[in-house]
């Protein structure tokens, strides 16, 4: 498991995320996933899924902490995304 600490809570729901943790992916995630067109999408989608935080919620993260959290979670995706995508 991987944390990150956001460093501005993401509100959506009623819920506060400030941490999120991310599990190793999973083939239904990767599945998921492929619903999404294009790369970026599929990657947030699979990290939502990841870190058990509803897409609506995983979408405010701030875009350069989307950048920190691929390169952390970059051993857990592989090349799961790379042959998904347009």
């Amino acid at each position: 498991m991987i944390t990150y600490q956001l460093s501005k809570p993401v509100e959506h729901g009623g819920h506060t995320y400030q941490n999120l943790s991310f599990r190793a992916p999973e083939t239904g995630d990767l599945i998921a996933a492929e619903q999404f067109k294009g790369q970026i999408s599929q990657t947030v989608a699979m990290l939502a899924m990841m870190s058990d935080v509803p897409l609506p919620a995983f979408k405010r993260v701030p875009l350069r902490e989307l950048y920190q959290i691929m390169e952390l979670t970059k051993d857990f995706l592989g090349n799961a995304l790379a042959t998904t995508g347009d």
